[in-house]
């Protein structure tokens, strides 16, 4: 058997029947995610009426990087979600599949 053909062993690949993602399809989900959340940001700060710097003081960030966030250039970890959550007294709400996202910031009840 010509080995650089096929597996000469006849075993089974467990990703066998299984496309591979489309090069570069991992960059384009990670873009439309921080998309979906610059913009999620972007609308509770404004509904709230804040600016950059004043939701950067509440969330202990710098208004440098609540820029970086809501322009989609900075990928938020998990710490930084909750930062963010509590600076815009709110929860997030996160769902996903393969296509689509849905980012959402809730509003807490006034107390």
């Amino acid at each position: 058997m010509d080995h650089a053909r096929g597996n000469p062993t006849g075993e089974t690949s467990p990703t066998k029947g299984y496309a591979p993602a489309p090069k570069g399809a991992a960059k384009v989900a990670r873009f439309r995610l921080s998309v979906s959340f610059a913009k999620a940001v972007l609308d509770r700060r404004t509904e709230l009426g804040l600016s950059q710097a004043e939701l950067a003081e509440r969330a202990g960030l710098s208004q440098a990087k609540i820029a970086r966030i809501e322009s989609a250039a900075s990928f938020p970890t998990l710490p930084l979600l909750r930062r963010l959550a509590v600076g815009l007294n709110a929860s997030l709400y996160v769902a996903m599949d393969a296509e689509t996202e849905r980012i959402t910031f809730t509003a807490h009840p006034a107390a």
